[in-house]
């Protein structure tokens, strides 16, 4: 019987000692100490997004500004930025948005060049014109043939916007304007600016 007793009693202190590490635990996970860190999330969200509003209404961001936009058959391409570096290249950045009824691959801006077909949808087939020094620029490859340009890989959806860019040869420092040709688009006239 004494055994008996000695289990029992073992049992209940068991029970005992689970359940208050159980309440030691629901009191600690709940309530109190987890709303003030909610709180503090929510203050830091609003005082950021505070912040970031303050921002937008002294300035406009980089990125909104467009300097040129050309439409055909239902793609817009836009042109954000026309920048010359300091290593010798121009490098024009840009959003093209997909008005068409379905996914559109950028097939028909690839380039006629038999080094750069192998680029698919891109813009292999860019080239920036210097209309004062008469001279046309194409678009820069690397050593492997894989132009210096936005690949369209998996096309462009219905109604979504993708970012680009394509570097070619800067033209003379003298020449500040210059116009950006893709295949099946109209030509956009750019004034180039000076990288750093």
């Amino acid at each position: 019987m004494n055994t008996r007793r000695t289990m029992v009693a073992r049992r209940a202190m068991t029970a005992v000692a689970i359940t208050t590490g159980l309440v030691l635990s629901v009191a600690g996970c709940g309530g109190g100490g987890g709303d003030d860190k909610a709180d503090k999330e929510a203050t830091s969200r609003a005082t950021e997004k505070g912040s970031g509003d303050d921002k937008g209404d002294s300035q406009v961001p980089e990125a909104d500004k467009t300097l040129a936009e050309v439409k055909s058959n239902g793609i817009t391409l836009a042109i954000t930025s026309a920048s010359r570096d300091e290593g010798g290249f121009l490098t024009v950045n840009g959003k093209v948005t997909n008005g068409t009824s379905g996914i559109w691959v950028g097939s028909e801006w690839r380039s006629d060049e038999n080094e750069l077909k192998k680029n698919g949808g891109s813009l292999a087939g860019a080239s920036v014109i210097d209309q004062q020094g008469k001279k046309k620029y194409l678009v820069l490859r690397d050593t492997m043939g894989r132009c210096l340009c936005t690949k369209f890989e998996g096309g462009i959806n219905q109604g979504q916007s993708v970012d680009w860019y394509a570097q070619f040869p800067a033209p003379p420092e003298g020449t500040s304007k210059v116009e950006f040709q893709v295949p099946t688009m109209p030509p956009a006239s750019l004034e180039i600016s000076e990288g750093e």
